[in-house]
């Protein structure tokens, strides 16, 4: 198509001075070059120029068809309608210039009217001037009244009270509930910002609103101090639940530390009365309220026995003591230590309280002061215990009892310590009590071996164990097992061996002695047999406790009679066998010869003893009570007789074999009798006869 459209462009328009090719006057060669130049000129034309692109955007809209008479009259229309266009905008142009005519003839209008208002306003403000000042004085005025009244109004609410909470505040018919404390509360506060007065130059203000601020804090703590103390005489600290009330007051009251420690007192001293009333209801059974009758039996009618009965009172002091301390631990303690900052800050408002001397004032521990408040709440409780402990370790002389009260006391001792602390003043009540239940069981324990030395000055005639170390043993096993129930928190040994040392030589050692001296008037075997038995007896009974055991003592005294009673018993094999005295006749081969008869004298003995010997060497230590070690000194008394007969059959067979070297063969007589033919019993046939 574009070939076509250059072709008709050339072809069809003369008139843009471009000759056709069949023109004659126009050579050929120029021509054709003016072609190639416009053919040339359109190639190298971009498409992408926006003036292109827009040409041929118009001639797209016009739906123009490709025709000769189109390329022919598309510059003539374009033409004409650029003309009509052109006057067309000259012809808008020609509207807008008569309206501008009319706005600058409105705009002349308005200045105009502008000006003239200009003039009547300049008149108007010369006129109102005067007045609009004196309304600018009047509106600072009210402000300035404005201001004054608001802060009067906070003033009002803040520093003055009403007689409705002053009522609240200070008088005795009313209640001291949230109300009074709200209260009490919000005059701490106007108390302490009305010291922000003193800083203006009148302080005639601040002074009176601190003056009576301070007359109503005295009032109110008045007042709250009265009402603790009524509360305190009727507070039953059995009621798990305490009023909040009272909880709050304490804390409140501690603001003033001389009223706190007043009541502090005043509650101590009503506690100790509530207490020991307590506790002799429990003795008696007779309740001191009868809205709270006494639960379960009476202590003096349900503890017959003397141990039970101070048991049962160390019990309930000890139940009484753990629920005043939670009791009053609820009371008192608080989270963030309320009472202890409390009472330091006012000791700080309250310097006069302070000594003279006292310028660095210890610090309020709740922790101690919950202590002490205990201590004295039991103080008569526990004056009780040690006054009826101590009659009963009087009234009855019975050494193990007093040991048994002594470890009963010291037992809870330890528990009160863990309770209270090692500083408990209750402590020293209970420790003396510990203190004289030990004196009576060692008075006791000596009056018993006074009385021993008696008793001990006739020998047991069975060698058996005697009746006053057996009684000895037994009640040194009831203190031990005592002993061992009121230590049995302490783990270390070397400490329970300490404890228990006193009571051994107490009750132990001068048993011993007195079986010692029974021991020196006898004769073996009865003298080793007796004191075997009455050691064994000791170390037996010893061993059931590590703490007491005195094995490696005992045990070697034991080895030391064991020795010598197996010599005893050798001693006896060797003279009712004939042994001995043809060992004393026949001291080596060369004697055998010369005690021929005597040799075959103690060969028929010893055949005869033989086989009951062993029987007869049990029955030499029938009263020898431990029977394992009746087998041992027979066995090794046997085992060392076996030895000795060895010995006696080596000279034998040594005599007979000199004697067959001595004498020729040839010459040997047959009825020669041998050494060995008068004595026949061989060592092992011996050994087997006394196994």
């Amino acid at each position: 198509m574009a070939t076509s459209y250059f072709h008709d462009r050339s072809a069809g328009r003369p008139s843009d001075g471009v000759l056709s090719p069949q023109t004659p006057s126009t050579p050929s060669l120029p021509r054709s070059n003016a072609l190639q130049t416009r053919i040339a000129a359109v190639l190298s034309a971009s498409y992408a120029d926006l003036e292109i692109r827009d040409t041929l955007n118009i001639i797209g809209q016009r739906h123009l068809s490709n025709s000769a008479d189109t390329r022919r009259n598309l510059r003539l229309d374009v033409q004409d309608e650029l003309i009509q266009c052109n006057g067309e905008i000259v012809q808008d142009f020609g509207q807008v210039a008569n309206q501008l005519k009319r706005i600058g003839a409105a705009i002349s209008s308005l200045n105009d009217t502008c000006a003239q208002m200009r003039r009547h306003i300049n008149a108007a403000s010369r006129d109102s001037k005067p007045m609009l000042d004196e309304a600018d004085t009047l509106m600072k005025g009210k402000a300035e009244i404005d201001e004054k009244t608001r802060l009067h109004c906070a003033f009002t609410k803040h520093f003055v009270i009403n007689d409705t909470d002053l009522l609240t505040l200070t008088s005795m018919n009313e209640p001291v509930n949230d109300d009074f404390f709200r209260v009490l509360t919000r005059i701490k506060k106007l108390h302490a910002d009305s010291q922000v007065l003193f800083g203006f130059e009148d302080q005639r203000l601040g002074l009176e609103i601190l003056d009576s601020s301070s007359k109503q804090l005295n009032a109110a703590f008045q007042k709250l101090y009265r009402w603790v103390q009524r509360e305190f005489k009727t507070l039953d600290l059995e009621n798990p639940q305490i009023s909040s009330a009272i909880r709050r007051a304490l804390r409140v009251l501690a603001e003033r530390p001389t009223l706190f420690r007043n009541c502090i007192d005043a509650f101590a001293e009503a506690r100790e009365t509530i207490m020991s009333n307590n506790f002799y209801a429990a003795l008696t059974g007779a309740p001191v309220d009868p809205d709270h009758p006494v639960m379960g039996k009476a202590i003096e009618l349900s503890a017959h026995d003397p141990l039970r009965y101070v048991s049962d009172m160390l019990a309930w002091s000890h139940s009484a003591t753990v629920s005043e301390r939670e009791a009053l631990e609820v009371l008192f303690i608080s989270e963030g230590n309320e009472i202890a900052k409390n009472i330091q800050a006012g000791i700080e408002s309250e310097p006069w309280t302070r000594a003279a001397d006292d310028e660095d004032t210890e610090v309020f521990d709740p922790r101690k002061a919950l202590d002490e408040l205990t201590d004295r709440g039991l103080a008569g409780v526990f004056r009780q215990i040690g006054q009826r402990t101590e009659q009963v370790i009087q009234s009855h002389e019975d050494a193990v009892l007093a040991y048994k009260i002594s470890n009963l006391v010291h037992f809870y001792t330890t528990i009160f310590t863990s309770v209270l602390g090692p500083d408990s003043s209750l402590l020293s009540t209970l420790s003396p009590l510990a203190d004289t239940a030990l004196r009576s069981f060692r008075s006791l324990i000596r009056d018993n071996i006074a009385a021993l030395h008696v008793d001990s000055s006739v020998s047991p005639s069975d060698h058996t164990t005697p009746d006053f170390l057996l009684d000895a043993l037994s009640t040194l096993t009831t203190l031990m097992q005592s002993y061992d129930t009121s230590a049995a928190a302490d783990t270390d040994l070397e400490r329970r061996r300490e404890g228990i040392r006193d009571v051994l030589e107490e009750a132990l050692d001068p048993y011993l002695s007195a079986c010692e001296n029974v021991t020196k008037r006898l004769r073996n075997p009865g003298k080793l047999v007796f004191a075997l038995n009455c050691l064994v007896a000791t170390e037996t009974t010893l061993k059931r406790y590590a703490f007491a055991d005195r094995s490696k003592e005992l045990r070697g005294k034991i080895e030391a009679h064991l020795d010598e009673l197996v010599e005893v018993v050798h001693l006896f094999l060797g003279h009712e066998s004939g042994l001995d005295p043809l060992r004393d006749s026949v001291a080596s081969p060369e004697d055998v010869p010369a005690n021929m008869e005597k040799l075959a004298t103690a060969a028929r003995q010893l055949d005869a003893f033989l086989p009951s010997a062993s029987d007869d060497a049990r029955g030499l230590l029938e009263q020898l009570e431990d029977k394992a070690i009746v087998r041992r000194v027979v066995e090794d008394a046997c085992e060392r007789f076996v030895e000795d007969f060895e010995e006696v059959e080596g000279w034998v067979l040594e005599a007979d074999e000199k004697h067959a070297n001595q004498v020729n063969g040839d010459a040997e007589e047959e009825d020669e009798v041998m050494f060995r033919d008068l004595f026949p019993r061989t060592s092992g046939e011996v050994r087997v006869l006394l196994s």
